[in-house]
Parts: C-alpha cells; structure tokens; sequence
C-alpha cells in the first residue's frame, strides 16, 4: 500500500500590481504533479533552481496551500484537514531544511529546540521532554553536553544533526529532507546521507528526497522524479534513471555528473540558456528552448507523462532511446 499519493498537484503565485493592487499575473511554480510512494522507500526529486522542487516540498506539508490538486496520505485528505485535526497529521510528516543554521532559533538552546515539539503538541512533562531530547541527540550522534549550546556553537553539520534531531522529534512517517547536505562541506555530506539511511532503516522512516545533485540522489533512492520549470519531465527507477534515460534534460543532467577520471569527459551536455521565467513559461514543450533535439511539435503542444514501461514514464514528444 502506498502511504502517499499525489494527483495533480498545482501550486500558482499571483502577482499583484498597478493602481488598484489587482491580480496582473502568476508565478507557475508547480504544474500538475502526480506520484504516489510506499512506506519505507524514499523518492529523490531533482532539478535546476526554479523547478519547482521546493515549492513541491512546501506545498506537501502546507506550508504553502495549494491552488488545486490533492494529497493523500495513508489514504487520508491531508489538505482537507483543519485545527486540531490537521495539528495531529501534522505529527506525521516532518521536514528537514536545507540551511541548518537559517533553520534553527539561534535564540534557543538545543535543548529548546528539541523539546518545542512536545510541548507544542502536549507530550510528556518537563523531565520526561529532556529525556526525549537527549534519546534525540543520542540518535544522531551528538553528546549530551549539546544540550546546553546555542546553534552557533556547532559546525554545519553539527547543527544539520540537529535539525535532524527535531524532525525525528514526534516519531514521524515521512520526512521531506529539502536539499540537506547542498549547504554542508562535500566531507560532511557523506557522513549526514549515511546518518540518514541509518535512521530510515532503523525507525521505517519513508523519505522525500530533494536535491540538485542525481549522484547524491541515486545514492539513496528508489525512485528518482525529474522536474523542470514546474513539471515532471520523467520518473523512473533510480538505476534505471542512469542506464536508460529517455529525457534529453535528464541526459544533460547526468553527464554533469563529475566522474574521477583524468580523461576529459566528451559525453558532456551543455545545455545553451537558462532555465525560462516561470511568470511567462514558453508554449508547447517547457524544455524546447534549450532542447538539441527540438522540433516544431514541441513548439506548439505540452508532451504528457506516459508510461513506456512498467516503471519508466517520460513527458517527450520524441523520448531518447
């Protein structure tokens, strides 16, 4: 059974302006998404900046509304839940940042910052909330004298631990891990992503992996999505995603994928131009301004997502072989 599922997810930003402040147009950061994932298993999600994978994260756990579409989980409707209802679900579905510093209260101690998801929720009392926070730091790998500090006192990957720490808080389901180690020394990085598989092993935790990088992905997914300007352009089996990728923007994306190897890499894609405004997206195909293999059906008409396979979908009119 899966314990999610996304149908058509759609997240618009207006833009207001002129003399009467009126609606003059929108920023179209998510444009129907739709993918469903089982308990246990962890989905990476990959893209440029502006594709909408952090507008797909915030929108999952409401920290934006959506403008339409639907999420269940556990074959419940998380966005029809309100107050107390939706506080409880909440419980179930954490979050961890990219920024382990911007994220964090530097007012607070770790020992607040841990013990304020108990409290928001009435767990425990006093004594038995320093018990979960330290049963917290023990299971990322930090000593009980953290407790005591300020965010400020730990290195970054000191304080992404933390931040770990408080999404770990409320025993959830799935946690949405945006961008965690993108901000981290590549020494750290390593350490935090096997810290992460450890724990998904141990506590059955369900992921939703966001990140630039499809080696990092690859690392530690079963499914990969790749989005572009707000739309998911394929999705796949993370092995199969690197054997066999039918998307020219996911061929562009792997073969920038470093290799440790003196020979220079001649299968490079370069791709000419950024990534379109999503305000004004171009017609037909998203991808068609920087496509190599553009032509004039990809000018007009938006390719849908099918499934050439059991378990490989693509949105491309003419899919690589």
């Amino acid at each position: 059974m899966n314990l999610i599922e996304v149908k058509n997810l759609v997240k618009h930003y207006p833009i207001y302006g002129g003399v009467f402040f009126r609606e003059v147009a929108k920023v179209y950061a998510l444009n129907g998404a739709s993918f469903s994932l089982s308990s246990g298993k962890t989905l990476g999600i990959v893209g440029e900046s502006g594709s909408g994978k952090s507008t797909l994260a915030k929108t999952l756990i409401r920290i934006q509304e959506p403008t339409s579409g639907e999420f269940l989980f556990n074959e419940e409707d998380f966005f029809a839940k309100k107050g107390k209802d939706l506080q409880n679900s909440r419980k179930d579905i954490q979050m961890i940042f990219q920024d382990p510093y911007e994220s964090l209260d530097t007012r607070q101690t770790v020992l607040d910052i841990l013990t304020e998801p108990f409290e928001i929720h009435k767990i425990g009392d006093k004594k038995e909330r320093v018990q979960f926070a330290k049963n917290l730091l023990d299971i990322v790998g930090l000593p009980l004298n953290a407790l005591s500090r300020f965010p400020h006192e730990f290195s970054g990957g000191q304080r992404q631990r933390i931040g770990i720490a408080r999404a770990l808080a409320l025993n959830p389901k799935m946690v949405i891990c945006d961008e965690p180690v993108s901000a981290l020394d590549v020494s750290v990085q390593s350490q935090v992503l096997n810290l992460l598989l450890n724990l998904q092993e141990s506590l059955n935790l369900t992921y939703l992996f966001i990140a630039h990088d499809l080696a990092v992905v690859k690392h530690v997914s079963d499914e990969i999505i790749v989005m572009y300007l707000g739309y998911i352009v394929e999705k796949t089996s993370a092995n199969e995603i690197y054997a066999n990728p039918l998307h020219p923007y996911t061929q562009a994306l792997i073969s920038a994928i470093p290799e440790p190897s003196t020979k220079k890499n001649t299968n490079r894609i370069i791709l000419q131009g950024d990534i379109p405004s999503p305000i004004h997206p171009p017609p037909g195909c998203p991808f068609h301004t920087r496509c190599p293999y553009m032509r004039e059906k990809c000018k007009e008409e938006l390719p849908i997502l099918n499934d050439l396979s059991p378990n490989h979908s693509v949105a491309c009119h003419f899919p690589l072989s």
